[in-house]
């Protein structure tokens, strides 16, 4: 590939995960020349930290110290203050910021990126508006105009960033992308697996932040490991249903991957979701405060997921589908007693496997 073809990469977004995966990135670009440009480009929401600019920080030290302190992100990323900035002539977008900042961003995105640019989603929840649900990725495609993969798996930003061995999984439907996607992201720690169900992925992304909040309440309450099992496999059950109920082309064989199974199990156990509502069973406070007091700025997403996923449920009336996801909101939102974790569960069933 020629200098002038070479793919320059933007990062939209720099907390935990999103300076965790520029540093992936960063290693990929250096690792594959021929492919991209050496800069990683990342855009940050500027801060001041101790009466200095937090990108400053970034470039001058290769270190986000508010986000993720302690690692170097590599000599070749660039933080950006202005997004309009970072993304200008990038050939890939790697979105991986709070869902809810999408639309903002993408609509300050639309006149600058190039048309022969692609995308992919690192974003874990879904859009509640009109009355539906909505896939980011489908989301982006839709503001930018441009194709939109999406990446997805058990990965604890911390842990990725210290080179510690785990699985993602990349899903889009142009396998020539996939190669390319492969190329970025793909290290000897952080292994890539590319699949072409891309809403079931985003699927299991999402709904596996709400379980994890079960997960949270269940260790709030000091239940045991059975009931904590329990609510992970009942909440894996839902999460299939969910896919399979609402949205076209989903895969059962999508959820064994690892952005199904293993990444419910990495969150129930030690993501901030599980983390924030076990404190929020015993704080006597709303989860927003327990959010702020113990994130350090970053947001919840399995909160505002749950509500988004009730509001969709409740006006299809179709709640008692799905009663984990329903008590788990009501125990967030609505101030029911947080032992109908397990409570509202309990059935008596006889199993036939025909297989």
């Amino acid at each position: 590939m020629s200098a002038n073809n070479k793919q320059r990469v933007a990062i939209i977004g720099s907390g935990n995960w999103g300076s965790s995966i520029a540093r992936v990135c960063a290693q990929n670009t250096i690792k594959h020349s021929d492919t991209f440009e050496k800069e990683v480009r990342m855009w940050v929401y500027e801060e001041m930290i101790e009466g200095k600019k937090l990108t400053e920080i970034i470039n001058e030290k290769h270190e986000n110290v508010k986000y993720l302190p302690g690692i170097n992100l590599g000599e070749n990323v660039v933080a950006i203050p202005d997004v309009k900035d970072a993304a200008k002539d990038a050939t890939i977008l790697v979105f991986v910021l709070p869902h809810q900042f999408v639309y903002g961003v993408c609509g300050n995105l639309r006149d600058v990126i190039s048309k022969n640019c692609k995308a992919i989603s690192l974003i874990k929840g879904l859009d509640y508006k009109d009355n539906n649900l909505h896939i980011f990725s489908e989301e982006i495609e839709r503001i930018l105009g441009i194709p939109c993969a999406a990446l997805s798996g058990a990965n604890i930003a911390t842990e990725v960033a210290e080179e510690q061995f785990g699985e993602t999984t990349i899903a889009c439907q142009d396998s020539k992308d996939g190669e390319l996607f492969l190329k970025l992201f793909h290290t000897d720690y952080f292994d890539c697996t590319v699949i072409e169900d891309y809403r079931g992925l985003q699927i299991c992304g999402a709904l596996k932040n709400i379980i994890a909040i079960g997960a949270g309440i269940c260790d709030g309450l000091n239940y045991g490991n059975n009931t904590k099992a329990a609510v992970i496999r009942r909440g894996l059950l839902e999460m299939r249903k969910f896919g399979k109920t609402f949205f076209g082309g989903v895969r059962t064989e999508t959820f064994f991957q690892s952005c199904g199974v293993a990444d419910l199990i990495t969150t129930c156990s030690g993501g901030r979701n599980r983390k924030v509502a076990a404190a929020f069973i015993n704080s006597g406070k709303p989860i927003e405060e327990v959010e702020k007091e113990m994130l350090n700025g970053q947001k919840l997403q399995g909160t505002t997921t749950s509500q988004e996923v009730y509001n969709f449920l409740s006006a299809r009336d179709m709640t008692h589908e799905f009663p984990l996801m329903t008590a788990i909101y009501r125990v967030i939102y609505e101030k029911a007693p947080p032992e109908i974790i397990a409570r509202d569960l309990r059935t008596r069933k006889v199993v036939v496997d025909k297989e």
